[in-house]
């Protein structure tokens, strides 16, 4: 799978993005009940992600952890444990918690799930402007003191967009949670 991946900046030590999520976007007009349409076209990364999350395509689980394996094996940041951001739409099963769990196989690493705790329900925000999302994540996170002392922790999500949640998640890591470095990667990032 061809990736382009950038650094990505925020409170962690380190961190990356392996693709852009969707390669371009052109405006085609409005339907019948006003609602704009869209031609888009996703990168394979992109794509994969999409069907996973929105057309529950299993199939592509092995695939993304696969590729995320090969860049982080390349990348080598050192990391002890991998810890996927919470979701912050409730689903019966988490297309990142899957890719977590197959990437920790492939790397040979634990994958915590469950230590960061969402504290509030959030909306999802991917269409909140980054003031908005800052409001809507403080206090939205919590973790038990020094649950990641002296480790140097993965921190995986499937979409970077701002920045917001994954330095909100960062900062409890390092500050309640104690772990020695944060390594932020998100699979992929929006254009803008």
């Amino acid at each position: 799978m061809h990736l382009n991946p950038r650094a990505v900046r925020g409170v962690w030590d380190d961190g990356r993005s392996l693709d852009l999520h969707v390669s371009s976007s052109e405006f085609l007009g409005y339907n019948e009940y006003g609602h704009p349409q869209f031609e888009t076209t996703r990168t394979e990364l992109g794509e994969l992600l999409y069907r996973l999350k929105y057309k529950n395509d299993q199939s592509v689980v092995a695939s993304i952890a696969q590729a995320t394996c090969d860049f982080v094996r390349e990348w080598n940041p050192g990391v002890d444990i991998i810890v996927p951001a919470p979701p912050s739409k409730a689903r019966r099963v988490q297309p990142l918690f899957q890719i977590a769990d197959e990437l920790g196989r492939l790397l040979g690493l634990p994958v915590d799930k469950a230590s960061v705790r969402k504290t509030k329900t959030t909306p999802e925000l991917k269409n909140v402007d980054y003031a908005q999302r800052i409001e809507l994540l403080a206090g939205a996170h919590s973790i038990e003191p020094g649950t990641f002392s002296g480790q140097r922790v993965l921190l995986l999500d499937d979409l970077y967009q701002s920045g917001a949640t994954l330095n909100a998640i960062a900062r409890i890591l390092k500050e309640g949670g104690g772990a020695t470095a944060v390594l932020a990667l998100a699979l992929t990032r929006a254009r803008s």
